[in-house]
C-alpha cells in the first residue's frame, strides 16, 4: 500500500495545457444550522482577482460530500452533518482568527484544509489544542508529516518529499544533471527546497542556484534575467503556489528566459488565459509535477461515490462544473478528506450509542475557542487511524505514526 501510494504522484509530467474555468456564484443549500458541523479552510486569491479553480473546485466537492451524506441518509444522533466555510487569503493570522471565531460559535468537529502549508503549521496545532482532527487536501510541506508534532493532523495529498523523489527520477531518466530552483519563502517553498536538495545529493545531481520569491513583496531576490542567463543550467524548477507562479512566469516572459531557451518544471497547473496570447509560443514545453488520483495510473477509485458527487455539483452549481476530466485533483483530495471525517463520525457515534446513553458529540461549555474542548478526541482519532475505504482518489488509510496516507 505504501509503495502504491508513493507511486501515485511520481510520474505525472505533461506538456502544459490550457485550463480555463470560470467561477460563478451559485445557490448551494444552507447547511449551517446543524449542531454538528465540518469546517472548510480554502485559500483564494486576495485583492479581488478571479477565483482560483483550485478554490472553486475544492469548495464544490466539500459541499458535495456533505450533501451526499444527507442523500445517503447518514446522520449523527438523528441529525444531518452541516458545514461552515472560511476563505483564507494567505495571511496565517487572518485564517487563525476566522477559525477561532467559527469554532467558538459552532460545534466544529473537524476541519478540511487548509490549502497552504504555512496555514497548516498554525491550524494543525490549533486543532490539536481543542481536540478536533484537521485533514488537509493540499498542504504538502514535508515537516507536516511529523505525527508527534501534529497529533490531530492528517492529509490526503502526498508530501513534497515524494514529489522531490519523482523529480530526481525524472532527471535521471532524461540524463539531466543540474537545475536552478526558484521557491517561495514559506513552509511550502522552503520545505520543498530542502527535500529536493536531499534528493539531488543522493542522485549526484547539482542545484546551480536557488532563487527566493518573497511572498510579502511579490518579487524575487535579485534580477531574474541575469541570474538565469548567467547560469550554466537551462532547467528551472519553480515551486510556488498558482497565483505566485503566474507572477514569476510573467516576469520570466518579460525577461526572455522561458521557452525555447529554458525548460521550466512547475509545481502545478497554471491557467493560460492569465497571459496575453502573444506569449503562448514561449509557454509551450513546460512541465508540471503534481500529485494525481488513482485512475490516472489505472488504480482503483470509488467511481460510484465520485459520480454521485459530480451529480450534486452539477445540480447546485452547473456553471462552475468544468467536466469530469477537468476537475482539479486537489478538489478530489478535499472530497476524500471530508468523507474521512464523515465516516469516522458515523463510526464514533455508533460505538458510543451502543455502549452508553451519552452523546458522542460533546464539547466543554467554554465559548472562547482556545478553551473549548472536544471530549471524544482519542476515540475519534483511533477510528480515523484504523478506518479504510476506497475514496474518489484511491484507497484511504491512515496510521498513528504519520500524518500521511499509509
Amino acid at each position: 500500500m505504501a509503495s502504491w501510494w508513493s507511486f501515485r504522484c511520481l510520474w505525472l509530467c505533461y506538456i502544459l495545457g490550457q485550463f480555463n474555468v470560470l467561477y460563478v456564484r451559485t445557490d448551494w443549500p444552507s447547511l449551517n444550522i446543524s449542531n454538528i458541523q465540518l469546517l472548510s479552510l480554502f485559500y483564494n486569491t486576495p485583492n479581488g482577482s478571479d477565483s482560483l479553480s483550485e478554490y472553486t473546485h475544492a469548495l464544490a466537492m466539500f459541499k458535495s460530500a456533505i450533501i451526499l451524506a444527507q442523500q445517503y441518509n447518514i446522520t449523527i444522533e438523528g441529525e444531518f452533518i452541516g458545514w461552515q466555510s472560511i476563505t483564507t487569503d494567505g495571511d496565517i493570522m487572518h485564517g487563525l482568527r476566522s477559525t477561532c471565531q467559527m469554532t467558538s460559535k459552532s460545534n466544529i468537529v473537524g476541519i478540511v484544509g487548509p490549502y497552504l502549508s504555512r496555514e497548516s503549521l498554525v491550524i494543525a496545532p490549533f486543532g490539536a489544542s481543542i481536540g478536533i482532527p484537521v485533514i488537509s487536501h493540499s498542504s504538502t510541506g514535508p515537516e507536516l508529516s511529523d505525527r508527534s508534532a501534529y497529533p490531530t493532523y492528517y492529509r490526503t495529498i502526498p508530501a513534497d518529499d515524494t514529489a522531490a523523489l519523482a523529480i530526481g527520477q525524472l532527471f535521471i531518466r532524461f540524463n539531466w544533471t543540474s537545475c536552478v530552483v526558484i521557491y517561495q519563502n514559506d513552509a511550502f517553498g522552503q520545505g520543498f527546497e530542502q527535500a529536493i536538495s536531499d534528493v539531488f545529493d543522493n542522485y549526484n545531481l547539482t542545484i546551480t542556484e536557488t532563487i527566493m520569491f518573497n511572498i510579502a513583496t511579490l518579487s524575487i531576490r535579485g534580477d531574474l534575467k541575469s541570474l538565469l542567463i548567467n547560469n550554466p543550467s537551462r532547467i528551472v524548477l519553480l515551486w510556488a503556489q498558482p497565483d505566485y507562479t503566474t507572477l514569476i512566469l510573467q516576469s520570466a516572459l518579460n525577461s526572455g528566459v522561458l521557452g525555447p531557451s529554458f525548460t521550466w518544471i512547475l509545481s502545478g497547473d497554471i491557467e493560460l488565459n492569465s497571459f496575453d496570447p502573444q506569449w503562448y509560443p514561449n509557454l509551450i514545453g513546460m512541465f508540471t509535477m503534481e500529485a494525481v488520483v488513482g485512475n490516472v495510473i489505472n488504480a482503483p477509485i470509488n467511481t460510484t461515490l465520485l459520480n454521485d458527487a459530480y451529480k450534486i455539483w452539477q445540480t447546485y452549481a452547473p456553471e462552475s462544473f468544468p467536466g469530469s476530466a477537468n476537475v482539479d485533483y486537489t478538489a478530489l483530495f478535499a472530497f476524500d478528506a471530508t468523507w474521512t471525517l464523515i465516516q469516522a463520525l458515523v463510526q464514533l457515534c455508533s460505538s458510543v450509542s451502543t455502549n452508553n446513553s451519552s452523546s458522542c458529540i460533546l464539547f466543554t461549555n467554554d465559548t472562547f475557542c482556545f478553551n473549548k474542548q472536544f471530549l471524544n478526541t482519542d476515540n475519534l482519532l483511533n477510528i480515523i487511524n484504523s478506518n479504510t475505504f476506497l475514496g474518489v482518489t484511491g484507497p484511504i488509510q491512515f496510521s498513528a505514526n504519520t500524518t500521511n496516507l499509509y
